[in-house]
């Protein structure tokens, strides 16, 4: 579903070069749930942006299902990211004055689904994340870890191939995560979304297919 060829990204600020991703191969099984395991500043962030499509690589190739998408022009990409990918992220990114089901339903407006079909699919993913209850909530009346059970049923509104997550629990004490990241494991299985979680919390990454270490933007040889 996923594949990583000889990816790199170099940033630069003035006459500072700083090698986010140095020969980074690797691929993703369909229905995969890959970790990417790395201290901060490994190059975790970076590796996914250019999987889904939201930095280009400097060098390399990173194609997801039908798409390459290192050789994508704007427009391309983004139906590519409306069409196949959905991301979780760190900040949990809700709109604030909408309610849980109008945030998962946004993903939905912006393709016209039909207001009928859209409701459906939003009582449903609710139900998958165990917020049923809480559908008209707004944000600041959730927890934590209901914000991001939230943000996870929005990236799967219009049923994504593709689910990536950057550190989805970096915000949350340890029992709540662990809650996170067990959803996102039963979601896989339930969805049969392929899913890339990157994250440095070891009590997060057993509950993954396989583990994939960044250091320093290269991969870790595995042992």
């Amino acid at each position: 579903m996923i594949t990583v060829e000889g990816l790199n990204k170099t940033y630069r600020t003035g006459h500072v070069e700083v090698h986010a991703l140095k020969d980074v191969s690797f691929t993703v099984a369909e229905g995969e749930l890959l970790a990417v395991k790395g201290r901060s500043g490994s190059g975790k962030t970076t590796l996914l942006n250019l999987i889904g499509g939201l930095d280009t690589p400097e060098s390399g190739r990173v194609v997801v299902g039908e798409w390459e998408v290192s050789t994508l022009g704007e427009a391309a990409l983004q139906r590519m990211r409306r069409e196949t990918v959905g991301f979780v992220f760190q900040s949990f990114g809700l709109i604030p004055v909408l309610s849980a089901a109008e945030n998962v339903g946004v993903a939905l407006r912006l393709t016209r689904t039909p207001a009928r079909e859209r409701e459906e699919r939003v009582r449903l993913l609710l139900s998958l994340v165990g917020l049923a209850d809480q559908a008209r909530q707004r944000p600041y009346e959730l927890s934590g870890g209901q914000q991001q059970r939230v943000a996870i049923a929005r990236a799967l509104a219009h049923k994504p191939r593709v689910l990536i997550a950057d550190e989805p629990t970096g915000q949350l004490d340890s029992e709540t995560a662990q809650s996170v990241m067990q959803l996102i494991r039963a979601v896989v299985r339930d969805q049969g979304v392929t899913t890339v979680v990157a994250t440095h919390d070891p009590l997060l990454i057993r509950h993954a297919d396989r583990v994939i270490e960044l250091s320093d933007g290269a991969l870790v040889p595995r042992a």
